[in-house]
């Protein structure tokens, strides 16, 4: 009876052998096959074989069953370290591009910093100069029965503009004159109109409105004696003052 069951188990063993060698180069080369069911399928035949080996065509069966369930968990272990893995390589790369973007926006924060101080410091030399001047004032002249600003004096009228922008402290009060020719109500109406021409420029380099003072004296500050056509182009004019809000001073130059 021992002989019999040996030669029973001996064939079971040579059959699971044989099954394994005669699957094996399928599960080497089958590229088709997906890893999952090579490791599932690996784990039945090996499992096969040795359940055969140790306890007949039950231990095959038991251990064909157990090793194709021991492939597959192996499969998805290895399919799990594969994705944590991946996971991981992803969460690098985005911390190294976080990082790149922090620095870079340290440095733009840090150049605009920079640049705040620079015109702080410009806007603080700016209002000392002008503490600090006794007269702050800019002066056009126009032709007669004209309110158009002369083009070389744009330039310097935008620039003023620009240093009146800067400084919030500060409004310009500009008051326009006009010849003795002419009726009042005409030189007043005239010398309005050379003062808002004026006023404009300023505001189209930045000066606010309302920082804006204007004032139209016509002919009434005139002093020219009749026909003199020299001192009459002299009183065709606008001046402006810059004024520091709040003190009551006027800054003027010459």
């Amino acid at each position: 009876m021992t002989t019999f069951a040996s030669t029973i188990r001996a064939g079971v063993l040579g059959v699971a052998l044989a099954g394994a060698a005669a699957a094996w180069p399928a599960y080497a080369c089958g590229e088709e096959r997906n890893e999952g069911s090579k490791q599932s399928d690996i784990g039945a035949v090996t499992g096969l074989a040795v359940g055969a080996a140790a306890g007949g065509p039950l231990g095959a069966v038991l251990g064909a069953a157990a090793g194709a369930l021991l492939g597959d968990r192996y499969h998805r272990q290895a399919q799990a370290r594969a994705a944590l893995a991946a996971d991981l390589d992803r969460s690098e790369a985005e911390r190294e591009r976080l990082t790149r973007s922090v620095t870079q926006l340290d440095g733009t924060l840090a150049q605009a910093q920079t640049t705040h101080t620079q015109l702080e410091a410009q806007r603080t030399q700016l209002d000392e100069t002008v503490q600090h001047t006794d007269e702050l004032s800019f002066e056009v002249g126009f032709r007669t029965n004209d309110d158009s600003i002369p083009a070389a004096r744009v330039p310097p009228l935008l620039k003023l503009g620009g240093l009146l922008a800067s400084m919030p402290q500060a409004r310009a009060r500009i008051a326009g004159y006009a010849d003795p020719r002419g009726s009042d109500a005409y030189n007043d109406e005239l010398s309005l109109r050379r003062a808002q021409a004026v006023a404009a420029v300023l505001m189209s380099a930045g000066v606010p409105g309302e920082r804006i003072l204007i004032e139209a004296h016509g002919k009434t500050e005139s002093t020219s004696a009749a026909g003199d056509l020299d001192a009459y182009a002299l009183e065709r004019h606008v001046t402006v003052r810059v004024e520091l809000q709040g003190s009551g001073q006027v800054a003027r130059r010459d």
